[in-house]
């Protein structure tokens, strides 16, 4: 059966295959990591292609997806409701916990039978036999890492910048300790600096192996190539290049893009001759269409963003100069991050009055301000360590270069002013 353009580009959380590149040889290299004894850490900013890594190379993987509320008990909990064991905790320190488990499912119940734990109600197994279900109080990771280990299972941690500061140190020393019991965890988020992992805890140092997930424009010709292949479609180098130049160095960004491009070229299943395609004016029309749909989605955004910054009474004025500063940085600079002497500079001089650590106050507190009630939707992101603003969604750089909307932070400022608000 011939393909159809939607199984060739587009941004899905399934693989696409006939679009899908190896990009730097990362398969073999993660595929080597896999039979170390360590942990790995995917960084990249949204859309750069980590889930499809992971989903390529590590099919069986138990996911667990953080929020900006998760703390790093909670991880423990999911991943072990996922082998269908229920781990109810009582209270919890670094590398210690007190609570309860028990097997909710037979996957459960076979995982801790071969440990040599008892069950609650009475279960059969093949052979016939039968198992009294008691439960079993823990008061260790070790005992966690037995499970783990029993399992034979990756763990992958996804979006753990959604964690918080606090929260993500919490869980480097407990790397350390799941490191020394033979547990290896796969890292994957959105992060402005090398070696996170060590700078939250430097007995790490060794025990991990972190990989950069960047797109040359080389690499994202060859997604172009590849799908245009299965589709018989041969893409010019002069569009091949635009639309590499187009898309910020986001993966995710060109399959959006190409998709639109092709839908509106009438392109829908695979070309019966071979077809040349080099319409430069295709790409602009479709980064505008992209543009339109993600309106909403920066409009709520702004929303969330500044209903969070009017309760913030006596910082009101700063997050929204924060803001209007970052937004008008240039895009390099919103790619590779902003230093806060930079954010410092611009706010300072719209106002004088900012003090350089009030603002670095006010970036400390801007992420828990753009997620939804779920701990979604976060956007641009600030380093502590770094101090540095990077956008976690480059999505936003499109939209920035195609659409204008009135950010309500401008509105902000000026109410600030005309009420002498205090800084």
């Amino acid at each position: 059966m011939e393909p159809k353009m939607d199984d060739v580009f587009g941004i899905s959380t399934e693989i696409l295959p006939r679009s899908y590149v190896d990009r730097g040889a990362l398969d073999a290299q993660i595929s080597r990591l896999l039979s170390k004894n360590t942990h790995i850490a995917l960084r990249g900013e949204s859309k750069c292609g980590k889930t499809w890594l992971r989903k390529k190379n590590i099919p069986d993987a138990i996911v667990v997806q953080c929020r900006l509320t998760k703390k790093a008990v909670d991880i423990y909990v999911d991943a072990l409701s996922q082998l269908d064991i229920k781990f109810t905790v009582e209270s919890s320190t670094s590398n210690q916990f007190r609570g309860h488990i028990e097997a909710s499912g037979s996957l459960g119940v076979e995982i801790l039978g071969e440990l040599g734990i008892k069950f609650g109600a009475e279960t059969q197994d093949a052979s016939g036999s039968k198992r009294e279900n008691v439960g079993k109080d823990i008061n260790d990771l070790r005992y966690i890492a037995d499970i783990f280990r029993e399992a034979n299972r990756r763990i992958v941690v996804e979006d753990f910048h959604y964690m918080s500061i606090l929260e993500r140190r919490v869980f480097s020393f407990d790397l350390k300790a799941l490191w020394d019991y033979g547990v290896y965890i796969v890292i994957i988020g959105v992060w402005n600096r090398d070696n996170l992992l060590t700078t939250l805890n430097p007995d790490l140092t060794g025990r991990f192996e972190e990989i950069s997930i960047y797109w040359t424009k080389e690499d994202l010709g060859r997604v172009l190539k590849k799908g245009g292949e299965a589709l018989n479609i041969e893409f010019c180098d002069e569009f091949i290049g635009k639309l590499a130049d187009d898309c910020f160095g986001n993966v995710g960004i060109l399959q959006k893009i190409i998709s639109v491009c092709l839908e509106k070229s009438s392109i829908y299943v695979r070309c019966s001759s071979l077809t040349h395609f080099c319409d430069l004016e295709k790409i602009e029309d479709a980064a505008i269409f992209y543009a339109e749909q993600l309106e909403s989605l920066y409009r709520q955004f702004a929303e969330r963003l500044s209903s969070g910054i009017r309760k913030r009474k006596q910082a009101t004025a700063i997050y929204s100069h924060a803001m209007a500063a970052i937004l008008e940085s240039d895009k390099s600079e919103l790619i590779n991050g902003i230093h806060i002497d930079n954010i410092f500079s611009i706010s300072n001089s719209r106002q004088p009055r900012i003090q350089k650590g009030n603002l670095r106050s006010v970036l400390e507190k801007m992420d828990e301000l753009q997620v939804d009630t779920e701990g979604r939707g976060l956007v641009i992101s600030y380093n502590p360590g770094s101090k540095k603003v990077i956008v976690i969604d480059r999505q936003l750089l499109l939209f920035l270069k195609y659409k204008t909307i009135d950010w309500p932070w401008e509105e902000m400022i000026k109410e600030a002013e005309a009420s002498k608000q205090e800084y």
